[in-house]
């Protein structure tokens, strides 16, 4: 996609997605046969549902028919949230990913995998899991000590101790309103 259509596509995008809340993570246009895929990547702090998905779509058809930015050869729109792999790249990226597990490459060398605790301007806090029945420790890494990073997804995390309790006080919290 050249830079001039780039940057056409986000003129008239970016308006629509930031009416919703929404953050404009991406805008790609690849070939797809003798048609073309504008796919549309959007994201928020709360995760996007499939109708605001639906919603988005609807109004950038509109827009996009009513320009000429995608010329007149055929294409298929698609509007989307980023996969559970994208790349972290954003502080608002790592702000959405607190409590999730990420596999960190170092621009030093070597891969960390931890869970984010925290994230501040400077850089993250968090919980690196101990091996062999150790107990977790805690660690600093600054953004720029990171080549790249992604989440991690778990398929079987186990929930921890403060889980457990807030599950076991929400219990009782529930029993004590069945009883009144």
């Amino acid at each position: 996609m050249s830079t001039t259509q780039s940057e056409r596509l986000r003129g008239l995008l970016e308006p629509l997605v930031a009416a919703r809340d929404l953050d404009l993570e991406e805008i790609e246009v690849t070939p797809a046969g003798k048609r073309r895929v504008l796919r549309i990547v959007v994201d928020s702090d709360e995760g996007v549902q499939l109708d605001e998905c639906a919603e988005l779509s609807r109004e950038a058809s509109q827009v996009l028919d009513d320009s000429d930015v995608m010329g007149g050869a055929p294409y298929t729109l698609e509007v989307t949230s980023p996969g559970a792999d994208r790349a972290l790249t954003e502080l608002r990226h790592y702000r959405r990913a607190v409590g999730r597990l990420i596999k960190a490459q170092l621009h030093e060398g070597g891969e960390l995998v931890a869970r984010i605790i925290a994230v501040d301007d400077a850089g993250l806090d968090l919980e690196v899991p101990g091996v062999k029945g150790r107990k977790p420790t805690a660690r600093r890494l600054s953004f720029d000590e990171i080549a790249k990073a992604r989440v991690e997804l778990e398929f079987n995390r186990k929930a921890d101790k403060a889980d457990k309790r807030d599950a076991q006080h929400d219990e009782k919290i529930d029993e004590n309103k069945e009883e009144a």
